[in-house]
């Protein structure tokens, strides 16, 4: 309900600003960039798991994608 109300007052755009500024504040600009990579290699590491339980490997996909092109 609350976020209902912040949406309604600043809008999408608002919210977004607040929380960036709320972040800064909260860790430091020095701080958000090692944050951020943090978060880009969590992100890659799960895709890679996901990937890891796929009963295809990369290379017989890749393989199969260029017996379909040709």
């Amino acid at each position: 309900m609350l976020g209902v109300i912040f949406a309604d007052i600043f809008g999408l755009d608002g919210i977004i600003v607040l929380v960036v500024v709320a972040l800064v504040l909260f860790f430091g600009a020095d701080k958000l960039p090692k944050l951020a990579r943090g978060l880009g290699s969590a992100s890659h590491e799960f895709k890679k798991g996901l990937n890891e339980g796929d009963p295809k490997s990369e290379t017989e996909q890749i393989s199969d994608d260029t017996k379909n092109n040709n």
